[in-house]
């Protein structure tokens, strides 16, 4: 059985590294147990397939969900969204 780090500490993790890869994004992070909600509103996804938007988080997230011990199992909903 896997522990996961308590859900807000995981939830300042997420929004950091996407607040980093989406300067001024407007983001929401919720869930637990290691399974999120995310919404980013950015307009570095002006032009980009709902594929293309949903790759650009997942590359962002990837350092949190590597490995055995990752923080993030799962992203059950992400919204990708231009202002």
């Amino acid at each position: 059985m896997q522990i996961h780090p308590p859900p807000r500490e995981v939830i300042g993790q997420i929004r950091e590294v996407l607040e980093n890869a989406f300067e001024g994004a407007e983001i929401e992070v919720t869930g637990m147990a290691g399974h999120f909600e995310i919404r980013v509103v950015s307009s570095a996804f002006e032009g980009k397939n709902t594929l293309a938007k949903q790759r650009l988080v997942y590359r962002a997230l990837a350092p949190l969900m590597k490995g055995d011990e990752a923080p993030v199992h799962a992203v059950d909903r992400l919204e990708t969204i231009v202002p």
